[in-house]
């Protein structure tokens, strides 16, 4: 079929110089109903399993200010093709004004896709409280980007904003981490 459209367009090159003179053929391949989307090769990093991490970042909310953060977090991923679903545990210690010191504890779920470079993209959701202070619950949403260095390293960027949950104020988030798969 691809032969014989290529004739077809050299044909009308020689029947009609002007025309096929201002336009090139155009080749598309259509050997895969997913052709041209930038997803994600099998032979390539697998992100199923479970996996350990730590994350250093910033958050502001419940002092107001932005405090820096460090944390460890858990998780597990299911890869289905370029799809990719997981669920993560985190707490980070977060130093507050005036010397008051907390922690944040964080359960998510994670929704994405895998491209084709071995590149996580995906949207975070779940529940976020401050472990010190029992009035500051957020209901937690956002998103991050996910790389693998090996194939049993990643490293992360995420940002969560956390809508409050009954009293508090907002928070929002950014981190960036290294996870170790296995």
């Amino acid at each position: 079929m691809r032969r014989a459209s290529r004739i077809v367009v050299s044909l009308l090159g020689l029947v009609a110089p002007g025309a096929a003179a201002a336009a090139d053929a155009i080749a598309i391949s259509t050997s895969s109903s997913a052709a041209g989307l930038p997803l994600h090769d099998e032979a390539d990093f697998d992100w199923t399993g479970f996996y350990a991490g730590v994350y250093g970042g910033a958050q502001t909310g419940s002092a107001a200010d932005t405090q820096a953060a460090l944390g460890l977090q858990l998780g597990v991923n299911a890869q289905f093709g370029f799809y990719l679903l997981g669920a993560e545990v985190a707490v980070h210690g977060l130093p507050g004004a005036g010397g008051r010191e907390t922690s944040y504890g964080e359960i998510l779920g994670r929704a994405g896709l895998v491209l084709e470079n071995d590149m996580a993209i995906y949207a975070a959701g779940g529940y976020g409280i401050d472990l010190g202070t029992a009035d500051q619950e957020n209901l937690l949403l956002g998103g991050g980007v996910e790389v693998p260095v090996n194939e049993s390293v990643s490293l992360e960027a995420q940002y969560l904003h956390g809508f409050p949950i009954g009293g508090g104020t907002a928070t929002d988030q950014f981190t960036i981490g290294a996870n170790f798969h296995f």
